[in-house]
């Protein structure tokens, strides 16, 4: 199988939306979350129940994690979705082989958007899946309005788009623990995502952690921004732990923002509503953050 590198950004087309998580990869989010599944009915509302390893997950997890009841909906755009549903009580809790779970179609093509699947929507409690790139912005609107728990994945980019930041700005949605770097199968090939990221709306561990300042403030090291009132801070790991004003730090400052450290001000421009800049030269994408008062 070839192998191929990606940055997971927005999807152009629906084949970019067709690429599968590895099952390692979900183990490892998810075990940071376990207390938030007992008796909680689980939907992979992207997720074709044959093939898809998050219904796999959840489906030898079951007991474990205690669930009420999983759910999955595949989209086919060729033709009827897919259905099927697990809730232990047929088989005595014993974990069963995924050719014992019953496969239905539905009567649309199991697109998340649609009314019928929007109505099983409404019985979950938390989401997990990989939604389609090209959707992403959409999907993520989808869950907010319905107010859903979520635990999904999406490129380190779309930490930019204007709606996604505004929900991490007012702490409607985090970032997960997991980052940078996973495997996803493609069409006989695995993509490399050197930029992936989980989505959640689910409390975890990190999400406390104060994050380790050491470095020292200097109006040298620091520049003004021309635009803006305050100082450019090249890596994450720069921002001066003597500093009480508003910084503009690296879009990657978003993978373990802790709100009760710091407060996210403002999304990318200067007074002037254009890019900031330090001399004229505009860095790459910046959030600008102050620490918590």
């Amino acid at each position: 199988m070839k192998t191929k590198n990606s940055s997971l950004q927005r999807g152009k087309t629906s084949k970019n939306d067709e690429v599968y998580t590895q099952m390692i990869d979900i183990e490892k989010e998810v075990a940071n979350y376990r207390q938030h599944f007992k008796d909680k009915v689980v939907y992979c509302n992207c997720d074709d129940p044959r093939t898809s390893n998050f219904f796999l997950y959840f489906l030898s997890q079951f007991k474990t994690l205690g669930l009420k009841k999983l759910i999955a909906v595949g989209y086919n755009k060729e033709g009827k979705g897919l259905y099927s549903e697990y809730d232990s009580k047929w088989d005595n809790n014993k974990v069963p082989d995924i050719k014992e779970i019953q496969v239905i179609e539905i009567e649309g093509d199991g697109d998340f958007r649609s009314a019928e699947c929007i109505s099983v929507m409404e019985e979950a409690d938390i989401v997990v899946t990989h939604p389609p790139l090209s959707l992403f912005e959409e999907y993520v609107q989808q869950l907010v309005a319905l107010d859903k728990k979520f635990l999904i994945i999406g490129g380190l980019s779309f930490l930019k788009y204007k709606e996604i930041f505004n929900l991490i700005k007012n702490n409607q949605v985090w970032a997960g623990i997991s980052k940078r770097h996973m495997f996803f199968i493609g069409e006989n090939e695995y993509v490399s995502a050197v930029n992936a990221c989980w989505f959640t709306n689910l409390a975890h561990t990190k999400r406390n952690e104060e994050r380790t300042l050491y470095k020292t403030y200097t109006p040298e090291e620091y520049p003004t921004y021309d635009n803006y009132n305050a100082i450019e801070v090249d890596k994450v790991t720069d921002i001066p732990v003597n500093y009480d004003g508003v910084m503009g730090v690296p879009i990657t400052y978003l993978i373990g923002h802790n709100p009760k450290q710091f407060e996210i001000v403002k999304f990318r421009k200067g007074d002037d509503d254009k890019d900031l800049s330090v001399n004229n030269k505009c860095p790459y994408f910046r959030i600008l953050i102050k620490k918590t008062q």
